[in-house]
């Protein structure tokens, strides 16, 4: 599996880009909201990445923030949403307005979006919401590529990979980010978690 690609951007389009590492050219399709985000051709850039493998394709979807990418992961698990759905609701709406809209069951808000007809959107609804909490979709606002949710997410997929269930993992990270002023560097969330269990 491909984490994620660090290198200099050789080319960019709103939905694809090619990123050059180590003398290998990558295609990766990107949603509209990373295209915002990614530097000029000829820079550096790290973009996280989703490999899809299908019989007949293998591609390479990339994001510029995790927490673009976790949404990502999620659409694609919806029956019915493939990788190219998931791009196009991720390009037609902020990861915030999305959650939000789950978590309310603004089913007007979700058939704004390009591709999303009113049962597709009902059953988003009913498929994410009870993976959506309310307070996942209020966390931070997002100042540049790292924001308060994305360290949040970050923190609990590392006490995941240290042995913690899901939920204990998540609890675990919301004692340790209440009270907090300000938002927590994913080493602070991980430590004051591993107080906390």
């Amino acid at each position: 599996m491909i984490s994620y690609i660090k290198g200099t951007l050789v080319e960019k389009t709103p939905a694809r880009i090619a990123v050059e590492a180590c003398g290998l050219g990558y295609e990766i399709l990107i949603p509209l909201s990373s295209y915002d985000s990614l530097g000029e051709v000829g820079s550096e850039v790290m973009v996280r990445t989703h490999f899809h493998v299908r019989e007949d394709s293998h591609q390479l979807f990339g994001f510029v923030t995790l927490q673009e990418l976790r949404l990502f992961e999620m659409l694609i698990s919806v029956s019915g949403i493939g990788p190219r759905s998931a791009l196009t609701i991720l390009s037609g709406t902020s990861v915030d307005d999305f959650c939000d809209a789950i978590v309310r069951e603004e089913v007007a808000s979700l058939t704004a979006i390009s591709g999303v007809g009113k049962k597709k959107a009902q059953r988003l609804i009913v498929e994410l919401k009870s993976r959506i909490s309310e307070e996942d979709a209020r966390l931070g606002d997002g100042g540049g590529t790292t924001s308060p949710r994305d360290n949040v997410a970050e923190a609990i997929q590392a006490l995941i990979a240290l042995g913690f269930k899901r939920p204990a993992a998540r609890k675990a990270v919301e004692q340790s980010a209440n009270g907090a002023q300000g938002g927590l560097s994913v080493e602070e969330l991980i430590r004051g978690a591993l107080r906390h269990t």
